[in-house]
């Protein structure tokens, strides 16, 4: 399909089934934590799924093709960002099993069916709204707390989670209370966490957490997941992820 490209836009090759994904080099570009997050996941067969705060739509590109979802909804309330996502769809030909809207997420049951989704993914901003902006509000607004807050997007959710189904985000582990405070005042109850590390010996800077709607108390811990090995390369648990992503390195 033949897709115009912006001028500070450029085509990246996902290496998953022949998937591509248009990015905007000025803006925010997908890393790690979007991979990391697609493959935590776990999507069945015929299974709604709806991700908050999409970007670029890398995380329903890359689930629609790693799963059999049978229809994929990418939430985005930037309208440039959310333009040059739908472009990545047609791309990709996934018209019929994936769909960006263009809304905001403090809103979405006026958009979205109300407990409709079997599973809920977010890769939300990071950083408080008061901590130091970059100038480029694209990015800004991808890693700020500046349109939506961490209980708007874990409100959101909950409304979108179908009962007994699942939430899936990733975040910082400095935001840990927060998460399992908020996840159980909307009745999404935190069942998995797993820590991630830059490499052995160094704190977490990721949080990958799996919430199950309407769920009992019952925790499970992880493995933690080391990013680097003493080499500085990836490790081989990160090699595998990116091998079941199929994503170039």
């Amino acid at each position: 399909m033949d897709i115009q490209l912006k001028e500070t836009e450029r085509i990246d090759d996902l290496q998953l089934k022949g998937l591509k994904l248009i990015q905007d080099t000025t803006g925010f570009c997908f890393g790690i934590d979007a991979v990391l997050l697609a493959n935590f996941a776990k999507v069945k067969r015929g299974a709604n799924v709806a991700d908050l705060g999409t970007g670029t739509g890398i995380i329903p590109i890359l689930i629609a093709g790693k799963s059999e979802a049978k229809k994929v909804v990418g939430v985005e309330i930037q309208e440039e960002v959310h333009e040059m996502a739908t472009r990545s769809v047609k791309l990709n030909n996934l018209e019929d099993r994936v769909q960006i809207i263009n809304a905001d997420i403090k809103t979405i049951d006026k958009k979205l069916e109300v407990h409709g989704y079997h599973v809920v993914t977010s890769n939300p901003p990071y950083m408080h709204e008061g901590g130091i902006k970059n100038p480029n509000d694209k990015k800004m607004i991808s890693r700020h707390e500046v349109k939506c807050t961490l209980e708007d997007v874990i409100r959101a959710a909950s409304r979108l989670t179908m009962p007994k189904g699942k939430f899936y985000m990733i975040h910082r582990p400095i935001r840990l209370v927060d998460i399992s405070t908020l996840g159980r005042k909307y009745n999404l109850e935190p069942k998995q966490i797993q820590f991630v590390h830059p490499r052995a010996g160094k704190a977490p800077n990721l949080i990958l957490v799996e919430f199950v709607k309407d769920g009992r108390p019952e925790l499970k811990i992880l493995d933690p997941l080391y990013v680097y090995g003493e080499d500085g390369n990836y490790t081989d648990e990160i090699k595998e992820i990116y091998a079941n992503e199929n994503i170039g390195e």
